[in-house]
This record gives structure tokens, sequence and C-alpha cells, in this order.
């Protein structure tokens, strides 16, 4: 079994049934897989795609996502789905070490394409535009043979050397979270699954893609959150059921005047802590459940949900979903008991292979069949789970991990700048926002414009500090080493 022959037995199943709605553009089962296999008979006969090959994707959300990753797993290609926030340079880099010699875009982001060629000279592009044009009965494919064991996907995940890091997720990996999601969430084929969320996105790729086509419910695809009260109207007019987000997305909902009733069954929220003020909120304004869960893109991602009947516990991530343990460890790997604080470690058939040609960075993190998530926190005496830090260092923007030193890399790179910090500032619209304390050169002074602009050039712009502040030094303690809990404490004025 692999996620390719799963997904044609149900769309086989469910044929004549709608599997994504997009607006008025509605997509049946028995087209989204004649789609995909038609996507997959050309990247075998046109690009030479063989089983193994990586295959790039990097659009902005449309339907025709779903056909190019079923359609570069029916092939046999491993899915790169890529962040389409990211700038061509920081897109390259993805592509070359992943080694894709195609991309599969859209005709915005193609736009990129020669500067991506440019670092990667064997790259070629398809364009989601053309598949429409495909003819089905002029080339045969030939189905995947994958295993469980077989790679799907590599989903990058930002790295705190200041390069991301290819998580290896299986075929088994995914079918084993979405089954266990499939439990958790009590998921039945009537669902339709509300994509609000980037589709690159590991929370969107598996809860937002993969779950809903493999229970033969379907996709409501949302084309814009502006204005937010059309994304009410839209659930409603396609009556969808199910709807994960992140925190921001929530608040964002409790500011929408009073709305008609709502279809929705179940709220989750993932991708940052959700504010116990939000979700008190929620609870008395809405009259279906919202739940918070966890998980990192190494698990596939979903680790944990609070229970959907029983106690939900606010500011807690929940207790694990089924067939995966949590368990709370110290720095030499020991359990810690109920109450104490020690580093968040998973296992089960949702973790990852490990870092794509990163056997350094996977030691560090893969220990005695465990993923450590480097994530702190506890757990109770009710087996509910809570995050009381996070990664060293790491920013959540809109619910996507940003690491200062990828940031403070390219601050460096500016003319005139001798030392740079940057962390995260809350934000109650992104969660956290980057904020830089940047010190001159001596007999140099910086225009913080000028280098905003500088780094907007070659970062994504949620990736660009909201603020610079210039700083005569920055503090240091006894061994010379920044202090970014001094800097989170300074006024920004």
């Amino acid at each position: 079994m692999n996620l390719a022959t799963a997904f044609a037995n149900h769309a086989e199943k469910h044929a004549p049934k709608i599997a994504i709605f997009w607006g008025e553009t509605e997509i049946s089962y028995a087209a989204l897989l004649a789609q995909s296999q038609t996507v997959a008979a050309r990247l075998q006969t046109r690009f030479g795609v063989k089983p193994g090959d990586r295959v790039a994707l990097w659009v902005k959300n449309c339907p025709e996502f779903v056909p190019a990753v079923f359609g570069i797993l029916s092939a046999g290609g491993v899915v790169v789905p890529i962040n389409n926030f990211l700038k061509p340079a920081e897109v390259g880099y993805i592509v070359n070490d992943a080694g894709a010699n195609v991309l599969i875009t859209g005709a915005e982001l193609a736009a990129h394409f020669e500067a991506l060629k440019a670092v990667r000279p064997s790259l070629e592009m398809l364009r989601v535009e053309e598949f429409s044009a495909l003819n089905p009965s002029a080339i045969l494919h030939s189905p995947s043979s994958c295993s469980e064991n077989d790679l799907a996907a590599l989903l990058y995940t930002s790295g705190t050397t200041g390069h991301p890091k290819g998580a290896m997720l299986t075929h088994g990996n995914f079918l084993h979270n979405v089954a266990s999601c499939v439990a958790a969430l009590e998921v039945r084929e009537d669902e339709r699954v509300v994509v609000a969320l980037p589709q690159f996105h590991s929370f969107m790729f598996t809860v937002g893609t993969l779950l809903p086509v493999l229970c033969g419910g379907g996709i409501l695809l949302l084309k814009t959150l502006h204005p937010f009260k059309q994304v009410l109207e839209e659930i409603a007019r396609h009556r969808g059921t199910i709807l994960p987000a992140v925190p921001s997305f929530y608040r964002a909902l409790l500011a929408v005047p009073e709305f008609g009733r709502l279809p929705l069954r179940l709220c989750i929220s993932g991708g940052a802590p959700l504010p116990v003020e939000v979700f008190n909120e929620f609870t008395r304004k809405f009259p279906f459940p919202l739940r918070e869960g966890y998980g990192p893109t190494e698990s596939s991602p979903v680790a944990t949900v609070n229970p959907i009947h029983g106690i939900n516990k606010p500011g807690s991530i929940g207790k694990p979903i089924p067939n995966v343990e949590l368990s709370i460890r110290d720095e030499a790997g020991g359990e810690l008991p109920v109450g104490a604080i020690g580093e968040i470690c998973i296992r089960g058939g949702n973790v990852m292979l490990g870092y794509w040609n990163q056997p350094e960075e996977t030691a560090k993190v893969l220990r005695d069949g465990w993923l450590y998530t480097g994530d702190v926190g506890c757990r109770d005496a009710d087996g509910y789970y809570f995050i009381t830090d996070r990664k060293k260092d790491m920013l959540l923007v809109n619910g996507i991990n940003v690491y200062p030193r990828e940031i403070e890399e390219i601050i460096y790179q500016f003319p005139g700048v001798k030392e740079a910090a940057v962390i995260g500032m809350p934000d109650a619209r992104r969660g956290e926002k980057p904020v830089a304390f940047v010190v001159a050169v001596e007999g140099q002074t910086l225009d913080e414009r000028a280098l905003l602009q500088f780094v907007r050039g070659k970062l994504a712009d949620y990736k660009v500090p909201k603020r610079v502040i210039f700083m005569p030094v920055l503090p240091r303690n006894a061994t010379g080493k920044i202090l970014k809990t001094t800097l989170r404490q300074h006024p920004l004025g």
C-alpha cells in the first residue's frame, strides 16, 4: 500500500462525488484521479521521472496542488512542497538540496524559473496551467509500486543553522498519521475539510489534503481570506465540517460581527500556541468545539490533540493521538515523572526517517526510537501535555517556524553592520514578529529603511524584521554569548 494506490482506491469508490470545492468550481473524484494519472504520465514520459526522484511543487493555493501531489506520487516520485512566500534564492537552495530536476509551478511563480535554473541548470518546469490540456488517453501511465517504507515527501523545515532541512517522510508515515487523525477526530466520509492555510504547510499537507481524500471526504479550498466575512459565507455555502487553522485565524473569526449558523462540527488549532483567552471567547461565541493540537513537521505532523469528547484543557496540547506515544525526557534521555519539565519526545509510525543528507542533524533528534522535538514541556496526572517553552530562539509567525539565525546572517551581509541579534516579540495578529537589534561598525551610521529593504530582497516578507533597534553594544554574558533574554525586555518605544 502507498499513498497513490490508497487515493486511487477511494477515487474509484467515490468517482462521482465532489472532491474539491474552489469557489464556483467543483472537481469530482473521477476528474481528480484522471488528472493525477495524466500528470504522472507526463512526469514519466516527458521528464523521465523514476521512482525516488524528487519533484518540487511551488504553487500558491490552488486545486491543482492535489493532482500535482498524487501525480508525483503515482509516478513513484517524491513530493517536495515549497513555501510559496519564499524568494527565489531561498527556493533555489531547497530545489538544489533536494536534487529536484522537475519543478511544478504556476504562471506567477514561473516568472522566477530562470533564477532557479541558474542555481540548478538541470531543472525543468511543468506549469499547472498545462494540466487541463494534457490528454489522458495519449500517454500510458505506469502506476507506482512504492511500499510504505519508501520516501513520499521531503517537507522542508527551517533549520537552526540558517538553512532549511528536508524531513524525510514515507508513505507509511503519512498513512499512519492519517489513520490516527481519522480515529482521533472521528472523521467520516461526508466530511468537508476547510483549507484556509497554505497547502505547502505540513499541517495542511496532511490534515487539509491527504486526510479528506483518503477517507472519501471533500476539500473546501478557500480562494481568499479577505474580507473575512466571505470566508464564513464559503464555509456555510459549501457546508464545511472540519476547520483546521492557526490561532490568528480564530482571533480574526472572533472579530467578525454576528454571523448566521455555520455547519462546522469541529475546529482544530495548531501551528502555534492557542491563547487561553481566544479559546474561552470562542467557546462562549460558537456552539462547535475548538480543540488544540500539536506536532512538528518531523512527525507528519500531528502528534497530539485535545479529545473531542471528555475533558478539554485550555492551554494544553492535549493527549497523544492513537498509536503515537509522547514522553518527557531529560538531557540524558531519561524519562521524567508527571509534572517534571523536560523535552517533549515522540515515538510512532508517523516519525520521519531523518533529515535529507544530514546524518549529524538526524542523530541529534532521533535517539533510541524517539524524536526529540526541542520543545520543552510537561505532562499532568491525566496524561495531558503542556508546552512551557519552544525550540531555542525560534519564532512562530502565523504558525510558520522562523529561525533568527537565518535573518541575522542576511543582516550581517549589509555594509556597516558589526553585530546583529534577532528575537521574537509578541504580535496580536501574527503571534510573534521578528525584531532586530543591530550594532554598526564604529564611525558608521546605518539607515533602518535601507537595511530592511536589503533584507526584504533576500528573505520571505514574514521573516523581515518589523523593527530595527540600533544599539552601541549587545548585552553578553561572561562567555561572550549574546543575552537574548535581556533583549526581549528591551522597550521597543
